[in-house]
């Protein structure tokens, strides 16, 4: 069999990787969008690399659009078979695909004025809302920790990945003329001790293994309590300079995360007596989706729920859905917070928000996750002074701050721990997957080190047979 890198290959964004056996049967494991590229975002999304009609089978990790966002163009352009993953990830998966239609519908807008304006054909969204309709009809749920047959030739089992909720590594185990070969992605490696969710599980031993690698040369500040970190960016910005904190959140995960905070904050009465609000009618979504797994979540917040029914709302918590009312919010000018979408900023409602606070002083941009170095996000964390936002040009005024405490991926400690269980020697090939390219080859190293002899870090489209 063979494998082939299609996305999230030296970068982070976009995880597809295309496995094709002997017989020629092909999996895809995930299929996700490419976000925050710049310019050049939409050509790698419209570039397969392969023929979707082609392949039989999707395995998908878990939802983030990184890793899911693409599978309604994958269906409109030809993929048929079933696609796996767990129920919770299935549930997620359905809403999120149907807000990237949305918003791609509302972006396409934008793209086609600079491209009339420079004399280029208009172009059309990859998918719409019935493309995501289609390609959720085609989901399989599979639960957690054990096999299920796929085919005659494969089968795949899931185990905790702690992630986000029902985030998965995915393991396969692959028959081809009598012999068995085992092969590990391990999708998005969630923290150990993560605030919400269950540790990544152990698992058994693999052949090939294909690790994620977002923060691989980078350590999480362990000793810093997200709450207290978060409170003192409510104080300085709504308190003291009477200005509102914008905080970018991905949909699911981060903003469950920035609620169970702030319920922290109000148990413990600090809380301070602002108005928050959760302005992403898909976070509102995910985070109903979230309450009916509590399952998956770990011992310290399954201990909260003992004495408070839901530990993701609290007093001044509200919910905006409509556009009218998010609109609104730009004409107010008290003191508050606003929890909005997409984590990266580059688009959804938050970007709006940006742009209509941006160059305010008394204002702050709070970031809490990864953003691409190109992306909205990325720039002004990397402390640009303008950025173009919806085409206009806005100076820098208002205060760009992070809390890295927050961030859903492992950092190297967490994914060494993760590969802990392995025996090196026993691993052919280990490929590093989803990071920047720098920061691989400093995973890449420290993998060296720990004893995985044969590493390797694919570059778009490489294919590489697995003896």
């Amino acid at each position: 069999m063979k494998i082939a890198f299609h996305g999230a290959a030296r970068t982070v964004t976009g995880s597809k990787h295309l496995l094709t056996l002997i017989n020629g049967k092909k999996y895809l494991l995930d299929c996700g969008m490419f976000q925050g590229m710049g310019a050049q975002t939409d050509g790698l999304n419209r570039d397969w690399g392969f023929n979707p009609p082609e392949v039989d089978t999707l395995i998908l990790s878990h939802a983030h659009i990184d890793h899911s966002g693409l599978i309604p163009k994958l269906v409109k352009d030809g993929f048929s078979g079933k696609i796996y993953c767990t129920p919770a990830t299935k549930e997620l998966t359905a809403v999120l695909m149907e807000d990237a239609a949305h918003i791609q519908q509302d972006d396409i807008k934008y793209t086609n004025k600079r491209r009339m304006a420079a004399g280029l054909p208009r172009l059309q969204p990859m998918y719409d809302e019935q493309d995501s309709a289609k390609a959720a009809r085609q989901f399989v749920p599979v639960e957690y920790g054990a096999w299920y047959t796929i085919d005659e030739n494969v089968q795949v089992m899931y185990t905790d990945a702690g992630h986000i909720i029902g985030s998965a590594a995915v393991h396969l185990s692959v028959t081809e003329e009598g012999k068995k070969t085992r092969l590990t992605f391990s999708g998005d490696v969630g923290r150990y001790n993560d605030v919400i969710l269950k540790s990544p599980e152990v698992f058994s031993q693999a052949d090939y293994i294909l690790i994620e690698s977002t923060y691989g040369n980078s350590l999480h500040d362990r000793d810093a309590a997200t709450p207290a970190l978060l409170l003192q960016w409510i104080e300085k910005t709504c308190m003291q300079k009477k200005g509102k904190l914008i905080i970018p959140a991905f949909s699911v995960g981060r903003t469950q995360e920035l609620l169970f905070a702030l319920n922290q904050m109000e148990q413990d009465g600090t809380l301070p007596a602002v108005p928050y609000y959760v302005d992403s009618p898909l976070s509102i979504q995910a985070t109903e989706i979230v309450k009916k797994y509590p399952q998956y979540f770990n011992a310290t917040i399954r201990k909260v729920l003992e004495t408070d029914q839901d530990p993701f709302n609290f007093k001044g918590l509200k919910y905006i859905q409509t556009v009218e009312q998010s609109k609104m919010l730009n004409f107010d000018n008290n003191p508050c917070v606003i929890i909005s979408a997409s984590g990266m900023a580059d688009a959804g409602r938050v970007k709006h928000h940006i742009s209509n606070g941006i160059e305010n002083s008394h204002n702050t941009i709070l970031m809490v996750g990864y953003c691409e170095p190109n992306s909205l996000g990325g720039r002004l964390m990397a402390g640009a002074k303008e950025v173009h936002i919806f085409g206009v040009l806005h100076e820098v005024h208002a205060e760009v701050g992070s809390i890295r405490s927050m961030s859903a991926h492992g950092d190297y400690e967490d994914l060494t721990h993760f590969l802990s269980c392995q025996d090196p020697g026993l691993v052919k090939q280990l490929f590093i997957v989803h990071g920047e390219y720098e920061v691989q080859q400093a995973f890449q190293q420290r993998l060296i080190k720990k004893g995985f002899a044969d590493v390797l870090i694919p570059e778009r489209h490489f294919e590489i047979g697995l003896p």
